[in-house]
């Protein structure tokens, strides 16, 4: 019988019995974890309060083994509030939306249980803090956090010289088969023409030039969210179920 304590952000929840819950976090050096939280759905329960999806918590972890992911689900017997992101998230549409799609991002991108898995764990506290304090458009921190997300696990796109050749862009093609921008002489079928707007704007929002992408015009801002999504569903081999809730600018 071990304790275990992490800091980490909730994904999401599922009810278990008649009172408590199973709850996914993806935690700093444990990366995604389940736990059982007994009891948290009790009305006058403050334990369960603190265990809601975007909730950036302190937990502490109760394993029947030696290890904290194991043949059992552990229990989560503490939390303390680091951050309640929730607060500020939850009563706007576009912040929901865009928010809820980066839980499920970060679920997907840490589909093996007990990996430490640090530089996406940052990524998603960074991104939901952006995005509770409203410095930018939620689909502009959502588009940001995938193309991060994906540059982190190893499919960062790029922008600008070809992905195939390296020849220096700009290049007016883009393939998400290929990795990106691609030249004339490596072009394949089904790539497509965007406009230099929006490869301009998801440059940005890869290295983080804010001052560029929160100039953008709203239609490219939506060309580039289409690319983001078709990347991402390419290298994801299906889609995320909450993207089609986003709003588009």
């Amino acid at each position: 019988m071990s304790l275990f304590r992490d800091d980490g952000i909730v994904l999401r929840t599922q009810k278990l019995g008649e009172a408590d819950r199973i709850i996914t976090l993806l935690t700093r050096g444990h990366g995604r974890v389940r736990a059982v939280a007994r009891g948290v759905r009790r009305t006058k329960s403050k334990f369960g309060a603190r265990l809601e999806p975007f909730s950036h918590v302190d937990v502490q972890f109760f394993s029947k083994g030696s290890e904290l992911v194991g043949r059992g689900l552990p229990l989560c017997t503490q939390s303390e509030t680091i951050a309640p992101y929730g607060g500020a998230i939850v009563t706007d549409y576009g912040r929901y939306t865009a928010g809820t799609a980066m839980l499920e991002t970060a679920e997907r991108f840490t589909d093996h249980e007990g990996e430490p898995a640090v530089q996406q764990y940052l990524l998603l506290v960074g991104a939901l803090r952006t995005l509770a304090r409203g410095e930018h458009a939620p689909n502009l921190v959502l588009d940001a956090f995938l193309l991060r997300s994906l540059a982190v696990n190893g499919y960062a796109p790029t922008f600008g010289d070809c992905a195939k050749c390296g020849m220096p862009g700009p290049n007016r093609f883009f393939s998400v088969g290929s990795g990106g921008s691609v030249c004339a002489d490596c072009r394949v079928p089904g790539s497509v023409v965007p406009s230099p707007q929006a490869l301009e704007l998801l440059g940005a929002l890869l290295t983080g030039d804010w001052g560029t992408a929160d100039a953008c015009e709203s239609r490219y801002v939506r060309e580039g969210s289409g690319l983001v999504s078709a990347y991402l569903h390419w290298h994801l081999e299906r889609g995320l179920r909450s993207l089609r809730y986003v709003e588009k600018s």
